[in-house]
């Protein structure tokens, strides 16, 4: 008999704090949820900020920590793929950051529908394969052709991604408009179509538009809800990207660091470690996918300003 597993409450696992977020106070780790709002108002630029952030490990508009950075899994169905490139550099610039050096993988297909099965288990095969710790998919509306008032053809979809969430332990977002009009009712009630959306997210963000004021408010299953988080879209140049209003004030007294190349990350990373540092350490303090990494670790070895031990990298002495 296949009878149901059981556990005694007290023996139920307990998550560490640190584990708690993908990213820190915004998104609870392996969660499910909306990035929502009216038209215009950046959810977007929001959505591709958290995918740079959990890519390159730096902090989501420049506030919010990622503990455990990894690679992401982004389909945009509404912008040309020129367009989605050009946002992620303006992000990366101002999150000091280099895109070439992220693990953020585009779905380029024309078209991803979750209500076929074949498009499902072509995701449900991508994500096996790539492992992301982040699905992003901009916006739900492109994904189906349901009716998405109907609760009993929303819930299949939305059951879909759990179980993804719970297949591969991983995060997902799903970008969603909110109904034109709605800003007098709770963020989650004014999402467009059933009540599914609110009641799914673990984690869910709502930006909403007064005027030129755009404010972010953030909900959680399992943790207290953030409100009242000021938010507008910087420029610098033609890049653009979203910062927090305690952002733009610290910018006004603090001049932007500077890029470090990533050899010069390497490098420095080697000169201030007392210890040989293993590629997997080298990965993780200097953000760099594994590839980028060993291509310049061997011409730093070959250059002779590093050395290879059997415990890993130092730097080369003098």
């Amino acid at each position: 008999m296949n009878e149901l597993p059981v556990l005694p409450a007290h023996r139920l696992a307990v998550q560490p704090e640190e584990r708690r977020w993908l990213i820190d106070g915004l998104w609870a780790e392996e969660a499910v949820g909306i990035v929502g709002g009216e038209p215009k108002c950046c959810k977007s630029f929001l959505a591709l900020d958290m995918a740079v952030s959990v890519a390159a490990g730096t902090p989501c508009l420049r506030r919010f920590k990622v503990g455990r950075p990894g690679r992401v899994l982004l389909y945009a169905a509404e912008d040309a793929l020129h367009v989605v490139r050009l946002r992620l550099d303006g992000i990366c610039r101002a999150s000091n950051n280099r895109l070439e050096d992220l693990d953020i993988q585009v779905i380029t297909a024309p078209s991803l529908r979750l209500d076929l099965d074949a498009d499902r288990r072509r995701l449900s095969d991508a994500v096996a394969r790539l492992r992301p710790r982040l699905i992003l998919l901009d916006p739900f509306v492109r994904l189906h052709r349901i009716d998405e008032n109907a609760s009993g053809e929303v819930a299949p979809l939305l059951a879909f991604l759990r179980e993804l969430q719970r297949s591969h332990a991983l995060s997902v977002v799903v970008v969603h408009h909110a109904r034109k009009g709605a800003s007098r009712v709770r963020a989650g009630q004014a999402l467009r179509g059933s009540s599914e959306f609110h009641a799914w997210g673990d984690s869910n963000l709502y930006l909403r538009r007064s005027s030129d004021k755009l404010t972010l408010t953030v909900e959680h299953r399992a943790a207290p809800s953030i409100g009242g988080i000021s938010l507008r879209l910087a420029s610098s140049g033609d890049a653009l990207a979203l910062e927090t209003a305690e952002s733009a004030a610290s910018e006004e007294t603090v001049p932007p660091a500077a890029v470090e190349s990533p050899e010069r990350r390497i490098e420095t990373a080697l000169a201030s470690s007392p210890t040989p540092l293993t590629v997997a350490a080298l990965r993780q303090s200097c953000r760099l996918r594994t590839a980028t990494l060993c291509d310049i670790l061997a011409g730093l070895v070959r250059d002779g300003r590093a050395q290879k031990t059997p415990q890993g990298y130092v730097a080369a002495t003098s």
